[in-house]
């Protein structure tokens, strides 16, 4: 096992593409990453060592896809490669099926962002102008209905915002407002690509 250290996020991606090799999960990630990461400049914590969190939460998620491998048996490779028990807990505690009690504000964080972000991510693939425009009104409107990105647990998104004691409109807000630098790279269109084509 190697010494705990303070994790690079160029470990971190070189970690995510060694287990994950779908376009979608990478993006995912990255989305999780920007919020996490605009959530830990805000409450003035190590913005790294969140943004690492946040990269990381799924990065088992392709060769562990059942719930009673995902993210437990992503954890023992995450111990053996050095990365801090916060950023363990963190991502064992990201999803509820672990009993890992979230008890920290990161582990509150990557929750709150998780489910969220992919959410938001979907809203955006299904609009001319990405999330250039988008705005909480229509995320909510869209939370409504189950058949939109169905895969995404509403209960969380929910639950998520509560557990992190902010209003569930600030939150999309603020989720929408660190992916938008990013667009690009989660592959969404801005409203320079709509205005061009």
């Amino acid at each position: 096992m190697l010494p705990t250290m303070a994790p690079t996020r160029e470990q971190a991606w070189a970690t995510l593409t060694e287990y994950t090799k779908s376009e979608a999960l990478r993006r995912h990630a990255l989305a999780v990453e920007a919020a996490v990461r605009a959530y830990a400049h805000k409450f003035d914590e190590d913005e790294e060592l969140w943004g690492v969190a946040g990269l990381l939460h799924d990065f088992d998620y392709e060769i562990h896809p059942t719930l009673d491998e995902h993210p437990q048996a992503g954890a023992p490779i995450l111990r053996e490669q050095g990365y801090p028990e916060v950023v363990v807990l963190a991502i064992l505690s990201h999803a509820s099926h672990t009993g890992v009690p979230r008890e920290t504000l990161l582990q509150k964080t990557v929750f709150a962002c998780d489910e969220l972000a992919g959410f938001i991510h979907a809203c955006g693939l299904v609009r001319p102008d990405g999330i250039d425009t988008l705005e909480p009104k229509s995320v909510r409107k869209k939370l409504k209905q189950p058949s939109f990105a169905a895969g995404v647990n509403r209960d969380e998104v929910y639950q998520g915002a509560d557990e992190l004691g902010v209003d569930l409109d600030e939150h999309i807000a603020f989720v929408i407002a660190a992916l938008r630098p990013i667009a690009s790279e989660l592959g969404l269109r801005t409203a320079g690509d709509s205005q061009r084509a």
